[in-house]
């Protein structure tokens, strides 16, 4: 559907060409089948004056009349190709995510066209004017816009003034975009959607054999439909979260004078006595447990315990299947012996933490999750659980469901 748009105080000028529009689509559309959704979603705009095309976060494609006067239908279907993957890659999204304020706003579009040119590179795309491909910013091929934004050349001598593709690739809002669903903006849950149905037409049509899919545009779809997280950073989270709360517990205590004591000597004042978290690692060593990756894993929470400054001089590890087989400090993931290797019973091992002096803040659970849990949580505990491999692929067994009082963490042990 085409919308012309007149903006006030803009002389008239030449009508936006819908033949042209229309015909440019079905051109994109039969040479990228599986973006025919997408392509066809976003709503033109004409803006008199623009000077070229641009997209906003609402899927509306801004044109100028009279500059698509004197584009081919080939340049502006490559075009309408480039902007829609402006908008299914979440260009804008992963913009904000990163910070990238207005001084950079520009940067990032030339990251972002790099991504998205590097996987138009076909015999019969136009894109009019100057193409931003990874070579131009000194980058290698098959990259994100987020290493190009981090690697490129953006003060090359001589920089060309490459066209705005508009607040739909850098978040940045332009003068001339519309404001929330006028103008046929689509709400965030149809986009979402839509994002989710192109991703897998071009899984079907890669696997299909039907023509040859772009690698970025696969490995795009294949993240959209099959999100990776990165454990790391989500568990690193949780501990620090459960330190942090730990740490918080402030109290008044008697059990040491108060700074404030000199000043009223008949009174005996309380000081104020902040907790220093005590944790402990519990490794579930059950048979359904592979050694090596439950020892790749222990490797890693070591590492993460010292990144947020705890176990700079040792680590209490308990070794646990269906009873507590070692309970040990020790200096190096590699000195922990996991014993076991029998059934699975992480509420004993939960159990018996309680009972060690000092007694831990925080304590981390590794396990495969077929094991039954505590009914409630432990009083003045926080427990962080890392799920390590896929549930139940190691021998069919009852998977039970994780405690809802925990922070679960889903670990990928062969990352």
């Amino acid at each position: 559907m085409t919308v012309p748009a007149q903006r006030p105080g803009e002389p008239d000028t030449t009508p936006l060409d819908a033949h042209k529009v229309a015909s440019a689509r079905l051109w994109a559309a039969a040479r990228h089948p599986y973006l025919a959704s997408a392509l066809f979603a976003s709503t033109v705009v004409a803006v008199p004056g623009l000077g070229g095309a641009s997209v906003d976060e609402a899927w509306r494609l801004y044109v100028d009349p009279d500059v698509v006067d004197t584009w081919t239908v080939a340049e502006l279907g490559s075009l309408m190709v480039h902007h829609t993957g402006h908008l299914l890659r979440d260009h804008a999204g992963r913009a904000r995510s990163l910070g990238v304020d207005h001084a950079r706003a520009g940067d990032w579009a030339l990251a972002a066209d790099a991504e998205i040119n590097d996987d138009l590179l076909h015999a019969d795309l136009r894109l009019p004017g100057e193409v931003v491909l990874p070579d131009v910013l000194g980058c290698e091929r098959g990259h994100l816009a987020e290493e190009y934004l981090r690697l490129g050349n953006f003060h090359m001598p001589d920089h060309p003034d490459y066209p705005d593709c508009g607040s739909g690739a850098d978040a940045q809002p332009r003068p001339w975009e519309l404001a929330g669903d006028a103008g046929g903006g689509l709400p965030p849950g149809e986009r979402e959607l839509l994002a989710c149905q192109t991703a897998s037409r071009v899984i079907d049509y890669a696997k299909g054999g039907r023509g040859r899919v772009a690698t970025g545009w696969q490995r795009w779809a294949e993240e959209r439909l099959d999100p990776r997280v990165d454990w790391r950073r989500v568990l690193a989270a949780e501990i620090r979260k459960g330190i942090t709360t730990v740490a918080g517990r402030a109290d008044y205590s008697y059990r040491r004078p108060s700074r404030r004591a000199g000043s009223s000597p008949d009174v005996v004042l309380p000081a104020l006595e902040r907790p220093v978290p005590e944790v402990a690692v519990l490794c579930d060593t059950s048979g359904s447990m592979t050694a090596d990756d439950l020892a790749r894993v222990l490797a890693e929470v070591e590492g993460l315990l010292r990144g947020v400054g705890v176990g700079r001089s040792s680590l209490r590890v308990l070794a646990v299947d269906a009873a507590v087989h070692t309970t040990r400090r020790v200096t190096s993931a590699s000195l922990v012996e996991l014993v076991g290797g029998g059934g699975t019973d992480m509420a004993v091992g939960i159990e018996t933490a309680t009972r060690l002096r000092p007694r831990p803040s925080v304590l981390v659970v590794l396990t495969d999750g077929m094991t039954p849990w505590p009914a409630e949580p432990p009083k003045g505990m926080e427990v962080v659980v890392g799920l390590v491999g896929a549930p139940g692929a190691t021998g069919g067994g009852q998977v039970w469901a994780t405690p809802t009082w925990a922070r679960v963490v889903h670990v990928d042990s062969a990352a």
